[in-house]
């Protein structure tokens, strides 16, 4: 359902847009068609000149569980090679020529973890967890974070996010590098929006320039996300992956 992606604009944020996860019940697990919202609400904030700045949001206690599990199995089992419609939420959040900033309370697995990686400022709550289980779902890195990492947190603690699966809480994801900030739970939401106002409220052209040249050559990482996804698609298709999907939900049944 397309009400599980909430598009906003806040009243008391000028200039701010947010893109809210609104499904607690499945942890926030992001389903084809939320990635189909999330995808139209970054280009609304991107053609819109009168938005400067985008915030993703999730709700109490979990940002994002990551990618919904029985999508990913039918996606495996489906005849097509068609990409995952989490490559155009990724493309679309890389091409933003605006800030992005994101709020993090509790849980970000997987995605939920890697496309804080795309954002320019993060606060999290102290019970945050950040953890990418890609290898033992039998999948490879996405969103370009086998390239983002790193750069942003050495090799070593890269390995350990992307390759072992090990779980960083936030006082480690920002020593990290991967976060800016850590606050009180309730404290997440309000100190996100006073950023993202914050933010848009500066010379939009002038932060443009600066956050491009921040961000460098955008093809060498467009190039490493679509190396990442052609392997991705060939690991969802994988016998390995299969059978990773199915005991996972075995699990949860």
């Amino acid at each position: 359902m397309t009400d599980h992606i909430l598009i906003e604009r806040p009243e008391a944020c000028p200039g701010v847009l947010v893109i809210r996860f609104n499904r607690p019940e499945k942890k926030n697990a992001i389903t084809k068609a939320m990635y189909q919202k999330m995808t139209a609400g970054l280009l609304e904030g991107e053609t819109d000149p009168a938005i400067r700045t985008i915030a993703l949001l999730g709700t109490e206690g979990c940002f994002s569980a990551g990618n919904d599990m029985a999508d990913f199995l039918a996606y495996a089992m489906a005849g097509t090679v068609d990409q995952p419609a989490a490559f155009e939420v990724l493309k679309a959040i890389w091409s933003v020529s605006k800030p992005v900033v994101s709020g993090v309370d509790g849980l970000a697995i997987g995605i939920g973890t890697t496309i804080n990686m795309h954002c320019d400022m993060t606060i999290a709550s102290d019970r945050s967890l950040f953890r990418t289980p890609f290898v033992d779902l039998a999948l490879v890195p996405e969103a370009g974070s086998s390239l983002l990492a790193p750069r942003m947190m050495g090799q070593q603690r890269a390995f350990a996010l992307l390759a072992a699966g090990e779980g960083f809480s936030a006082a480690e994801a920002k020593d990290a590098g991967l976060i800016w900030k850590v606050v009180a739970p309730e404290a997440v939401e309000p100190e996100t929006l006073k950023l993202a106002a914050s933010l848009a409220a500066k010379p939009p052209e002038a932060m443009r320039i600066t956050r491009d040249l921040l961000r460098g050559d955008r093809g060498e990482l467009l190039a490493r996300m679509e190396e990442e996804l052609t392997y991705f698609i060939e690991r969802l298709k994988s016998a390995e992956a299969m059978a990773s999907f199915q005991s996972f939900m075995k699990g949860r049944g």
